[in-house]
């Protein structure tokens, strides 16, 4: 906590001098008053305004909470990363790079996966409505090509189904897999695709109208 206690001619140059001081504004402070000032007789044995000028503690941005939870997840992991952390469209974006990667992707992403759902957590913590910050966590553009290699599967899957009218049942997947999964195939009216399982052993199967 930044505090100062200074003195000048006037409470109100005392003021504006501790505001310079701390590099803050009024809204930014609480001001305790210690000494009015007096003038004094002909300009003699006056006494200078003394006023105690504290900062008030800044509230950690949602997206500085963002960062410093995953730095220290990275950090107590062993990992060799770095973060990058964005506003994107109301989202919270942040890329992880560096040697270890591969370490905070995890098994089919699944580490990555955990990491973001822990950081939406710890950053939404008493939050609701607009005050809720949706946390995106990607690294080496893996998402992108997860989501370009399920839509290849949904549609080859969705194929075999019909060539060999039978259902095909796919690998365990979490929700955020299986939304890609399902809306691929949503336009499809000769296929029909469901969930079947408790996470995280859920599974979607595809079947042929």
């Amino acid at each position: 906590m930044n505090q100062i206690k200074i003195s000048a001619k006037t409470v109100d140059e005392a003021i504006r001098n501790a505001l310079d001081e701390l590099g803050e504004t009024l809204d930014n402070v609480t001001i305790d008053i210690v000494e009015e000032g007096t003038k004094g007789l002909f300009g003699l044995g006056g006494k200078e305004a003394v006023v105690i000028v504290t900062a008030k503690e800044k509230e950690e941005s949602q997206i500085q909470l963002a960062k410093s939870f995953v730095d220290g997840l990275i950090d107590k992991m062993g990992l060799i990363c770095e973060t990058e952390v964005s506003d994107d469209e109301g989202f919270i974006k942040i890329i992880i790079t560096g040697s270890d990667v591969g370490g905070i992707i995890g098994r089919r992403g699944e580490t990555l996966d955990a990491v973001q759902y822990l950081t939406n957590l710890y950053v939404n913590k008493g939050k609701h409505g607009e005050t809720y910050k949706r946390v995106l966590i990607d690294s080496e553009n893996y998402r992108a090509k997860r989501e370009a290699t399920l839509v290849r599967l949904a549609n080859s899957m969705a194929a075999k189904a019909l060539k060999n009218h039978r259902d095909m049942m796919l690998e365990p997947m979490n929700p955020y897999e299986r939304r890609i999964i399902h809306s691929t195939l949503q336009s499809n009216s000769k296929i029909i695709t469901r969930s079947v399982g408790e996470d995280p052993n859920r599974k979607i199967i595809i079947s042929p109208k």
